[in-house]
């Protein structure tokens, strides 16, 4: 028998052994994080996809709000130029790059959402509605993809320093590296203060 067909034929019985030991579980994990990665990008993708009409529908009615609206323009701008690469969820700069523009488009975001409401005729247009009900469905998108993601991080993470699974990791999948999270700004985590004051 040759031997290469031997080799072969001792890996394939082996299989169903290394399965079973969680040699699979590093790859599992990993693919898991990238899909919920992409779903991320996809929940992002559509949110800069839907800017361009709301600021276009809003132009219409608030016109002398035009520097609120260069700073929507300016920050979906920012956040599509960022270049995600796969290397970009294991390079904690990159990645912090990519979360701050994010982050700096759903504050512009929500200062144009702001501004609106001393529109009255705008508030009332369809066109404006109908959008503002895709956005605010797309925020929420983004939410439970992120979530999705924090999850799916957590558990590929932590297969590359837990046992068994880090068995092979350090001897099999010595390239892999934890993924990067997303994390709160600091000022996101102040507490807003609620004074209703003497007069309630």
């Amino acid at each position: 028998m040759p031997r290469r067909f031997l080799s072969a034929a001792i890996l394939i019985a082996m299989l169903p052994l290394l399965a079973g030991c969680g040699f699979n579980t590093i790859p599992t994990n990993e693919e898991s994080a990238k899909a919920a990665w992409s779903e991320v990008l996809n929940q992002y993708q559509r949110r800069a996809d839907l800017i361009p009409n709301l600021v276009e529908t809003v132009k219409g009615f608030a016109a002398q709000e035009r520097e609120v609206l260069e700073a929507v323009v300016a920050a979906r701008a920012r956040a599509t130029q960022v270049q995600v690469t796969p290397e970009l969820l294991e390079n904690p700069e990159a990645f912090k790059a990519f979360q701050d523009s994010q982050s700096g488009l759903t504050g512009a975001l929500s200062r144009l959402l702001a501004v609106v409401e001393n529109y009255p005729d705008l508030k009332s247009n369809q066109n404006f509605l109908a959008l503002q009900a895709q956005l605010e469905g797309t925020e929420n998108r983004i939410a439970v993809a992120r979530r999705d993601y924090i999850e799916a991080v957590r558990v590929y993470n932590t297969s590359l320093r837990t046992f068994p699974s880090m068995i092979w990791a350090s001897l099999w999948f010595t390239d892999n590296e934890p993924f990067q999270n997303f994390t709160v700004a600091e000022d996101k985590m102040d507490v807003p203060n609620v004074n209703f004051g003497n007069g309630g």
